[in-house]
Formats: C-alpha cells, sequence, structure tokens
C-alpha cells in the first residue's frame, strides 16, 4: 500500500495509524526473537569463549564501541531508507546481528556465573517496556523534548564509559541505574516518535529504534542483577 510521505502517522486515518503499529510492532518482536535465537547460537558454540577473550580487557572494548557506532549509524541509515525496502530491512538485520555480537561477553559471563539473571533481566525488561509503552499511549504527552536530553546525556555516558576503560575503573551500580533510567527515557522518546512523528512506510525503522532502546534497557538491567548476584 502506498502513502503519501510527507504525512505523518498522526496525520493519516485511523486503519492507517494502526496498521503502521501492528507492523512496527510486529517487526520489533521478530527483532527480539531473532536476537535471542542469534545468542543461543553464540553461547551455545566455541564463539562465545572466543569473542569474550578477544573483546573483553584493554582498550579492546573501545575498537569493539566504535565499530559499533559505525554500524549502528549505517544500519539506521539504511532502515531510514525511503527508496529500498529492501534496504530498510538489511539495516534492521545488520542492527540486530551488530547488537547479538556486543553482548557475547556480558551474556556469556552471566551464563558462566549466574545464569537464572539472564531470564530475570529479560522479564524485568519485558515489564518495563509494557508500562513505558502504555504510558507513552495513554498520557497522550509528546515525549520528543527528550530528545535533546538523550542527545547530551548520551554523549555523557559515551564519555564516561570511555574515561573509565582508559583509566581502567569500574563503573558501579549507580552508573547503571542511570542508565537504566536513560534506556527508558529512550523508550519514551521512541514511542512518542512512533505514534506522532514517523510516516507510514517507516515501520522498519520505527521498529529498529524501539529495539536500540529495548537493548539498552536489557544490558544495563542485567549488568545490575549480575552485579547483585555476585556481591559487587
Amino acid at each position: 500500500m502506498n502513502y503519501n510521505v510527507a504525512r505523518t502517522v498522526s496525520e493519516t486515518a485511523l486503519n492507517i495509524r494502526i496498521e503502521f503499529l501492528k507492523k512496527t510492532y510486529l517487526h520489533l518482536g521478530f527483532s527480539i526473537l531473532a536476537f535471542i535465537v542469534l545468542e543461543y547460537i553464540w553461547l551455545n558454540s566455541p564463539v562465545a569463549n572466543f569473542m569474550t577473550r578477544i573483546m573483553v580487557g584493554g582498550y579492546s572494548w573501545l575498537i569493539v564501541l566504535g565499530a559499533f557506532m559505525g554500524i549502528s549509524w549505517l544500519a539506521d541509515s539504511w532502515a531510514r531508507s525511503s527508496n529500498s525496502k529492501n534496504m530498510q530491512y538489511m539495516g534492521l538485520g545488520l542492527f540486530v546481528f551488530a547488537e547479538s555480537i556486543i553482548f557475547i561477553p556480558l551474556l556469556f559471563i552471566a551464563k558462566l556465573y549466574a545464569p537464572n539473571v539472564i531470564p530475570m533481566a529479560g522479564i524485568y525488561t519485558g515489564l518495563l517496556f509494557l508500562g513505558l509503552t502504555f504510558t507513552a499511549f495513554t498520557t497522550k504527552k509528546d515525549f520528543s523534548f527528550l530528545g535533546g536530553i538523550l542527545k547530551i546525556g548520551g554523549f555523557v555516558a559515551l564519555g564516561t564509559i570511555v574515561v573509565s576503560i582508559i583509566f581502567g575503573f569500574s563503573l558501579g551500580l549507580f552508573f547503571s541505574f542511570i542508565m537504566v533510567v536513560f534506556a527508558s527515557a529512550s523508550i519514551l522518546y521512541s514511542t512518542s516518535n512512533i505514534i506522532r512523528h514517523y510516516h507510514p512506510d517507516q515501520y522498519v525503522a520505527a521498529s529498529l529504534s524501539l529495539f536500540s532502546s529495548v537493548a539498552l534497557l536489557f544490558w544495563y538491567i542485567l549488568q545490575i542483577l549480575l552485579s547483585l548476584s555476585r556481591g559487587d
């Protein structure tokens, strides 16, 4: 179905808005499922141990983060392509694959020392995501004002992570809790944009935005639970 891409979802008829939301959350669901399948494959193969060894320690994590940021930018630009639906799906697939790689060390360590925290983190992430989504849809508040705050906060968080790697100190639980708040704000922001600012043919890009925020939330909830279970 072709839509006038100059119009945002909020400016279209109800049936078009519903179709857009269905496609967005369906793609999000498939992205999460693909992520789970990939992690299951990695964690049950020699890849997990190998990748953990080369990705963790020293400045290697800086290289990993830099590569991930570059891939994320490329994937997002592909997902937002207005010329090719195949390019949009390539962007989403590339991002999910990149997320599955960067999660390997954290999930591998969790599997070794406290495997029960992985499903717990998934449940907490899902519940918090549902609550935030319900809030964004029912309050009818435009959370796009969070964009500037998230951009500045993202640079501060990234700078803090880089400094911690260079000087070799742990960021601790406090930083993880702050990042859970950051990821939650990102979900509100992304959901608000989906309701109001995306175009009807941008459901792939919308699902990528949501998946990115959900993955960030899962990462820090898992870190918190792992730290608590190990008494860090």
